[in-house]
């Protein structure tokens, strides 16, 4: 069913609205176009001709996204899908919040409250899941190199949270500014933590992480003496293709199923669908789900804690609006993630 811009639907459906920065430049834009593609996917793979699918234009900011809101709860919308980025996901959710629910796609869980909940990959969920493995391992003694950035922030505060939950022990955290002159001082620091360490906890970009370790071994520090462990930003070409980096381990949904709907994607759109697409096919397809079993899209029903199944394996969100999902542990090998620990397919 093509989505709509606004107008009254017809009778027996209910309205669900999608806000996307459709008109926002560059990467924001195209991923946004992907995603608007992916839920419409969902609408039809689903075949629930009672959702009408209404998707609006935040522009990827604060103001558009408080005006699409306002517009779609004028005109009936029982959810709001999106937006994609916190300052918008923030703006939606003081219109929203008490009248309708939020189900958006920011990674930053700042934006996340009861009643607007984050379907988003969230970096805490990487750094819980990959330190119980590790633990499971006899890796508890955890040295960390981390970017000096937001996302290194809220990394630093989940791994230390989880190391100490399974009683194990921060050796030494160092953050980093961009740029190989800003690595001397902190690698030296990590360097003299690595022999009272089992593990070296590294969180950045497929790009970033090579020269992070290249700093390391030149450094002193053996990477096949630690073991390295880090986040789903390691499922990259660029790290499988460092030999420095073989054996490492990282959290990440299963990638087969994201396999699977990208085939379908491209069979459908003649294009590959950007990563960030599942998140919009899953929001939709929940949605729908919902509905058609007679259900009310309310915070009872989404904070179910069985959860849901997804393109990315089960997910459920908190009373607080983030999320736990179902991840799996892959080994950095040259031919790429290698599953050593399977993603649980229900939460127990």
């Amino acid at each position: 069913m093509p989505p709509v811009a606004g107008g009254a639907p017809a009778t027996g459906q209910t309205r669900v609205s999608l806000l996307l920065p459709l008109s926002a430049g560059g990467n924001a834009g195209a991923a946004a176009q992907s995603m608007k593609s992916a839920a419409e996917m969902a609408l039809a793979e689903f075949n629930n001709p009672d959702v009408l699918l209404d998707v609006k234009d935040d522009a990827g900011t604060a103001q558009g996204a408080q005006g699409a809101a306002r517009q779609a709860l004028d005109e009936g919308a029982v959810v709001i899908l999106g937006p994609l980025f916190a300052h918008a996901v923030g703006a939606a959710a003081q219109v929203a919040r008490g009248r309708v629910p939020v189900i958006a796609f920011s990674t930053d869980s700042n934006v996340a409250a009861r009643g607007v909940y984050l379907l988003s990959f969230l970096p805490e969920s990487d750094v819980d899941r990959i330190v119980d493995y590790a633990a499971q391992q006899g890796k508890r003694s955890v040295a960390a190199l981390l970017p000096d950035n937001p996302y290194g922030s809220v990394v630093e505060a989940a791994l230390k949270s989880a190391v100490s939950r399974k009683g194990g022990r921060i050796t030494a955290v160092e953050r980093y500014k961009p740029g190989d002159s800003g690595l001397q001082g902190p690698v030296k620091q990590i360097a003299e933590a690595a022999g009272r360490s089992d593990a070296l906890f590294l969180a950045d970009s497929g790009d970033a992480v090579p020269r992070v370790v290249q700093a390391l071994q030149a450094g002193g520090v053996d990477p096949r003496r630690i073991q390295l462990i880090g986040t789903g930003l390691w499922d990259d070409q660029r790290v499988f293709s460092d030999p420095a980096m073989d054996g490492g381990w990282f959290a990440a949904p299963d990638s087969a199923g994201f396999r699977a709907f990208a085939g379908r994607y491209r069979s459908r759109y003649g294009q590959d669908p950007v990563r960030t697409a599942t998140l919009a096919y899953d929001a939709v397809a929940l949605v729908a789900a919902l509905l058609k079993g007679g259900q009310r899209i309310s915070d009872e029903v989404l904070t179910n804690p069985s959860g849901f199944a997804g393109i990315d394996g089960v997910f459920r969100f908190r009373q607080d609006g983030t999320n736990q999902r179902g991840l799996a542990v892959l080994k950095v090998t040259t031919s790429g993630g290698q599953v050593v620990s399977a993603a649980p397919r229900t939460f127990t």
